[in-house]
């Protein structure tokens, strides 16, 4: 089992996380993960606490000579703007976040829940999902996110290059449209106000095979509905057309199968096509080996700089909502974290699915599963055509 723990407070020294399982023999590309948490900074519409914070990983155990072991690995992000002990309590708790209802569940003042509950915890989640996609680039996977929506502006994709995504102040693939979102993030920000929006990850080159129908929580659908949404500020997660696909036929949401006779024998759809990927790359919790496409629905960050309505925590009388310093619009971060956070599940279904200790023993099992469906589509072949 691929697995993790974070720990740590927005304000605390350090952030950290344990991932216990995954495979020995990969380099550990600090810079690659670095450059991923950089992303994660970015984006137009974020505030002040960006640029007090350089994050770069510490992998403090599970590699050898910059090489994993298999043992659990340690990875700290150390916290430049550390002062939880020098901040004061907020006096009234902020409507739509967890103020008010996490410290009547753990009996203790908001600053010790709104400190753990913070986003600040996403820069560890990209962290381990850039370590995944350490282990999903030598598998030939390749997961990218961009935002497909912000503040109600449309952003279609355009184009695949992800260069014009990194381009982008606003990490979309459709340079036409971000004129117009940065200016609804600026109009957002004169007001007090903040945006949400619309974020898609895309992961291409998976095999066939990943998760399974037999059982609710091995269905891979489920398991990437439960990391994306406990992603702070998701409210909504949807596969393929998803939400969609409600408002159609079923002759409109079904997916042709189609057949084509190919010479490679490493094909991972086995010559299965389906012209259209309504499905999103899973049917019944199941890859089908078309690109698995995972949407979510980031709310508007519930912190704003106008301050909305709340009580004072000792008078109860009216009192506006404590101001935390916060982001304008944090969607294009929202897409980064969501692209990592689907690159772990899609690493842990992969260890699950070709146990293999080693990177050499998930290649090796991955080979020998494929070879085991090739002949069981030629002797399926021939039981149907004998009758």
């Amino acid at each position: 089992m691929l697995r993790y723990l974070t720990a740590g407070e927005s304000h605390g020294p350090a952030l950290t996380t344990i991932v216990e399982g995954f495979p020995s023999g990969i380099v550990l590309d600090h810079e690659f993960i670095n450059f991923e948490l950089k992303r994660r900074q970015g984006g137009y519409g974020r505030g002040k606490r960006q640029t007090l914070e350089t994050d770069r990983i510490f992998v403090e155990s599970g590699t050898y000579q910059g090489i994993t072991t298999g043992a659990p690995i340690t990875l700290r992000l150390a916290n430049n703007d550390a002062k939880l002990e020098r901040l004061q309590q907020p006096a009234s708790p902020r409507g739509g976040h967890i103020d008010l209802a996490g410290s009547i569940n753990y009996q203790t003042g908001i600053r010790q829940v709104l400190e753990r509950a913070s986003a600040r915890e996403t820069a560890l989640r990209v962290a381990v999902g850039a370590l995944a996609k350490l282990l999903l680039r030598e598998l030939h996977i390749q997961v990218y996110g961009y935002v497909s929506e912000l503040g109600g502006i449309a952003a279609p994709p355009t184009t695949t290059d992800l260069a014009v995504r990194d381009a982008s102040p606003v990490y979309t693939l459709n340079p036409e449209a971000d004129p117009s979102i940065v200016a609804a993030i600026d109009a957002a920000k004169a007001a007090g106000d903040t945006l949400g929006g619309i974020v898609e990850a895309v992961v291409t080159g998976c095999p066939v095979g990943l998760g399974s129908h037999v059982q609710w929580d091995r269905k891979l659908d489920a398991r990437l509905a439960l990391a994306v949404m406990s992603i702070q500020a998701i409210k909504g997660v949807e596969i393929g057309l998803g939400i969609e696909a409600a408002r159609r036929p079923g002759s409109q949401v079904m997916d042709p199968i189609r057949h084509e006779d190919v010479v490679d024998p490493e094909d991972p759809r086995f010559g299965f096509r389906r012209p259209t990927n309504n499905a999103g790359g899973i049917e019944g919790g199941t890859t089908n080996g078309e690109p698995i496409i995972v949407r979510a629905a980031k709310k508007p960050i519930s912190t704003l700089a106008a301050r909305g309505p709340s009580v004072n925590m000792a008078t109860k009388a009216p009192q506006p909502a404590t101001y935390e310093r916060s982001d304008v619009c944090a969607v294009p971060a929202a897409s980064v974290i969501v692209e990592n956070v689907v690159a772990f599940e899609i690493a842990s279904a992969i260890v699950d699915k070709y146990v293999g200790t080693s990177l050499g023993a998930i290649k090796a099992a991955i080979r020998s599963m494929h070879e085991l469906a090739r002949t069981h589509l030629e002797e399926w072949g021939k039981t149907v055509a004998n009758g």
